[in-house]
């Protein structure tokens, strides 16, 4: 069942699922109007139309090791669609790398990296990044801290 326009209930529901996304179905039911039995309904419809495109849990970088996060502007020596895709191909098998973003302007992409230490990072760009085919240089920015950080989009109900 493909749902293109979204309603009142479907806004609470997606804006509730945002902001946590193991609340239960029927606590999220309670919030969002409805029984239980079609808010299910209406949460699986989102799923299959692509509103929804997953469910995870919010891991602590630190806690796992990762003392370092930095961002790296990339640029890449050519532009065509065949050599952005193969960058963002090699990008995928990079676990370190959090988020890749392909910008319009100077900087081709920019990568969320986590490491757990600088030399860890050090390590990472020298063998990998700035051994990569067509990548022509990497400015990094070591992130002090975090002061928003919040999944998603603005969802008005």
């Amino acid at each position: 069942m493909k749902r293109v326009k979204l309603d009142k209930i479907d806004r609470k529901i997606l804006k509730n699922l945002q902001e946590n996304g193991r609340i239960t179905n029927v606590e999220l039911a309670k919030e969002a109007g409805i029984s239980a039995p079609p808010c299910l309904r209406r949460v699986r419809a989102l799923e299959e139309s692509g509103f929804i495109t997953g469910y995870h849990a919010k891991i602590d970088s630190a806690a796992m090791g990762f003392g370092v996060t930095i961002l790296a502007q990339v640029k890449l020596v050519s532009q065509a669609e065949s050599d952005l895709k193969k960058f963002e191909d090699l990008v995928q098998s990079w676990d370190k790398v959090r988020e890749c973003w392909m910008l319009a302007g100077e900087t081709d992409f920019l990568l969320k990296i986590v490491a757990y230490d600088w030399d860890d990072y050090q390590h990472f760009l020298t063998e990998n990044l700035t051994a990569a085919p067509n990548v022509t240089s990497v400015k990094s920015s070591l992130a002090i801290r975090a002061s928003k950080e919040v999944p998603g989009v603005p969802i008005e109900v």
